[in-house]
């Protein structure tokens, strides 16, 4: 009989670990029949650092044509880099879930050829496609040494080949907040250059003329860099007719230097008005650099006939020029070698650095920018107009009001700091919202004609207006005439940001599908305490040995009593 029941029992037991094992695997075939048909991902970091925003998923899911990412960052990196190395890889994972089969991607060593020779002509290779290379320092068995790497990406699509830089954010920053800067920007580099190369309807961007506005060849690098994504045309507003202006998609106004006619601004204020969007480099002072060199001028207000205009909107440029202790580099001669002149580089406060931004998408994380004898901003009330101050001086400024001399010998002084009493002046802002038009119950320009309150064409624009003409001005290569990169600074040997801000700007004014605002990713650094680690580091080196251990094995004596209590009934 008692055979019997242990037989009964063993059945029951088998039959009910047959049900629960079935029931398991049935649950698992149904979530996986379901995982395929609702595609889900779980981020569990608390600022979501591996979703992708909504414009890239889109981007990523309507490609054309298959798309091929090649990282240069592979090989040994210090930890830093192995992190920056890490994130790309992540993000090019999450990146390759919605692009599908068109989104491929490699990591390549370019350090890893077999011979010196063939290293140096791969290295050449990659000069040559414009990605430039960057020493990195690190300890090796006890000794410093000095590794090549080069910090880039190239997408590659349609025949057409993008460069991306992995290595941003703000060279004054610390190495680990620069780094956590480049990995902050990588979802938005990596997607505005598959962008960049997707198919589709350009816009296009008329550049203004007519007003001893900069040359094709001062605004060529600006030209050429925005004629790689857009269409960029020259615009006379004098010869052009409002028609004509409703194809164009923004305006840009770099450093005019005689006055806008009414019917010109009237043209330009429709524009606006009815949803164009602008772009303003324009300064508030005539300067003449040759004149300060001769023994000095006095700066006054350049007028431009466009003060009313830009106060309608929301913004006004003052009359003042700002001299900032964080400035740039003139030459001056300091000296002579034998029959030569001696020339230096000299600190000239009229150039201010620009290291203070807002954190918006057009300004975060990014490098210093420069700029030629700029003024401050001021708003004014605008009903509807958002405005957001972009750029700032730095906290030791000074607010000279017109007129101003300028004389280049002041630089041989030294600065007193007691007269930089200014801080975080604004000199570039960007306006959004329903512009009211200048000429609202007015007569338009040259006519009769009553124009009224509100426009029945009124749309929604964004307005830039950066109080410096220099800052979208490039120099220019005197052996070969061609332009330098907009931003480089060949007394400093230095390349500033300013190519990197307006294209951004262009990106911002012009983006539908809001890719830019990928831009405004933040990740948290979490740093640990550095003398709390070295004072508990035994403790927790010992707690991470042992507590597995006796977990484990406090798990096992468990489980083996719990058999034990279980069959010892039969």
């Amino acid at each position: 009989m008692s055979e019997q029941l242990n037989i009964s029992t063993a059945s029951t037991r088998k039959r009910r670990d047959l049900t629960r094992f079935g029931l398991v695997v049935g649950l698992l075939l149904l979530l996986n029949f379901l995982g395929g048909l609702y595609f889900f991902r779980l981020d569990l970091t608390e600022e979501k650092r591996y979703t992708m925003s909504g414009a890239t998923k889109a981007l990523l899911q309507n490609l054309r044509q298959p798309v091929t990412v090649t990282v240069y960052l592979e090989g040994d990196f210090p930890p830093g880099f192995r992190r920056l190395q890490q994130s790309v890889r992540e993000t090019l994972n999450e990146m390759q879930v919605y692009g599908g089969a068109n989104l491929h991607y490699v990591f390549v060593d370019p350090s890893a050829a077999g011979t010196e020779q063939a290293r140096n002509e791969y290295y050449a290779s990659l000069l040559k496609k414009g990605l430039r290379p960057t020493n990195l320092g690190a300890n090796e068995n006890g000794k410093r040494v000095e590794k090549i790497i080069f910090p880039w990406a190239t997408v590659a699509a349609g025949g057409k080949e993008e460069n991306v830089l992995l290595l941003r954010g703000n060279q004054a920053a610390p190495a680990d907040v620069r780094l956590n800067q480049s990995i902050e920007g990588l979802e938005y580099e990596l997607a505005s250059a598959i962008r960049k190369l997707s198919p589709g309807q350009r816009k296009r961007i008329g550049v203004v003329e007519g007003h001893g506005e900069l040359t094709n060849q001062e605004a060529g690098d600006l030209i050429g860099s925005l004629g790689q994504f857009y269409d960029v045309f020259r615009v006379n507003l004098a010869q052009s007719r409002p028609q004509d202006l409703k194809t164009l998609s923004a305006l840009i106004v770099a450093k005019p230097a005689t006055a806008y006619s009414e019917p010109e601004k009237f043209k330009l204020d429709q524009f606006i008005t009815q949803g164009g969007n602008a772009l303003f480099f324009v300064d508030a002072m005539r300067v003449n650099l040759d004149s300060a060199n001769r023994g000095g001028m006095l700066s006054f207000p350049l007028q431009l006939n466009l003060e009313d205009q830009l106060f309608r909107y929301g913004v006004r440029v003052n009359p003042d020029l700002l001299l900032d202790l964080n400035s740039g580099v003139i030459p001056l001669v300091t000296g002579a070698l034998g029959d030569k002149p001696k020339v230096e580089p000299m600190p000239w406060q009229f150039y201010p650095l620009i290291n203070n931004f807002s954190p918006h998408p057009i300004t975060r994380n990014l490098d210093a920018v420069y700029t030629k004898f700029v003024s401050s901003l001021d708003t004014v009330k605008a009903v509807g107009i958002r405005k957001t101050p972009l750029l700032f001086t730095s906290r030791y400024t000074r607010v000279l009001p017109a007129p101003v001399p300028i004389n280049l010998n002041d630089a041989r002084l030294p600065p007193d700091p007691k007269l930089y009493k200014a801080q975080f002046e604004p000199v570039g802002y960007l306006l959004e919202g329903q512009f009211r038009s200048l000429y609202a119950n007015r007569a338009e320009p040259g006519t009769t004609r009553f124009l009224p309150e509100t426009s029945p064409n009124a749309k929604p624009a964004k307005i830039l207006v950066v109080s410096d003409g220099d800052f979208v001005r490039n120099e220019v290569d005197p052996k070969t005439g061609r332009p330098f990169r907009l931003g480089f600074d060949r007394l400093a040997n230095t390349e500033f940001a300013n190519r990197e801000l307006v294209l951004n700007a262009v990106d911002y004014l012009l983006d539908e599908s809001g890719l830019i605002a990928v831009r405004g990713k933040q990740i948290t650094l979490r740093p640990l305490d550095k003398p709390r680690v070295a004072e508990e580091r035994r403790r927790w080196q010992l707690l991470n040995l042992a507590a597995p251990l006796a977990l484990l094995g406090l798990f096992g004596a468990v489980r083996a009593w719990r058999r034990k209590r279980k069959y010892a009934r039969f």
